[in-house]
């Protein structure tokens, strides 16, 4: 499998190359990523549902005229079908696990992406409370990742425990939040999902949807995502 920490450039890189142009991915579209990276499902299968989705686009494009594909939503349903192929294949054989650290993700720079998340929050008016108590959590993991000289910490085991704050922050977020902003986010990923419902099933909807108005609040507020996926290549 490839690098677990390359889950979003490898998918965005995988659907622009097969779709021929330069195509950003909008909110939705990552939002989606989002929801299969939480399901677990791996990369790999990701990008053979991509490959699967225009392979049978372009032999019917040659039969008939048909609207380019424009979002990863079109490809949502054969990655779910590649997952589960993927899934009965597995079934029976060991996972293999892997301890080196990927290439970009070093402890220094971990740290540092850590540490911005937290000043970030520090100068945050958005739930004032949840926010401090964030960035002091933040700096902590920080100050242990650059104490771990021995290349002891898992950074996998780090990931669950940034989306862990990140889901402890966002509902306290929106708990403060005021009503109508929360009905306007609603409104807009409802807008914004409506050329795709027939492309997902209603659960995966339903998570697509979760996570663009996570997103969106986290916007509004000028907040930090915690992730490592989120973490600045540069």
């Amino acid at each position: 499998m490839r690098n677990y920490f390359n889950y979003f450039t490898e998918i965005e890189e995988r659907f622009q190359q097969r779709r021929g142009a330069l195509l950003l991915l909008s909110t939705i579209d990552w939002a989606l990523i989002e929801t299969w990276r939480e399901a677990g499902i791996p990369l790999e299968a990701v990008l053979r549902g991509i490959d699967a989705a225009f392979d049978k686009y372009e032999s019917r494009q040659r039969k008939a005229r048909m609207q380019r594909i424009n979002g990863l939503a079109w490809c949502a349903q054969a990655v779910m079908e590649s997952a589960e192929e993927m899934r009965e294949a597995a079934t029976g054989t060991a996972a293999k696990t892997e301890k080196e650290t990927p290439e970009g993700f070093e402890h220094d720079r971990v740290a540092a992406h850590l540490e911005a998340a937290a000043a970030a929050l520090e100068t945050s008016k958005a739930s004032h409370e949840a926010c401090a108590a964030t960035a002091t959590r933040l700096r902590e993991l920080a100050e242990d990742i650059r104490q771990d000289t021995e290349g002891k910490r898992d950074l996998e085991s780090l990931e669950r425990t940034l989306t862990v704050l990140e889901d402890k922050l966002y509902g306290a977020i929106k708990i403060a939040a005021p009503e109508k902003l929360l009905t306007d986010l609603k409104e807009h990923a409802d807008r914004e999902l409506a050329p795709y419902r027939s492309r997902m099933v209603a659960a995966q909807l339903q998570q697509v949807k979760d996570q663009f108005e996570r997103k969106q609040l986290l916007v509004y507020y000028d907040l930090p995502r915690l992730s490592l996926f989120y973490m600045s290549q540069q």
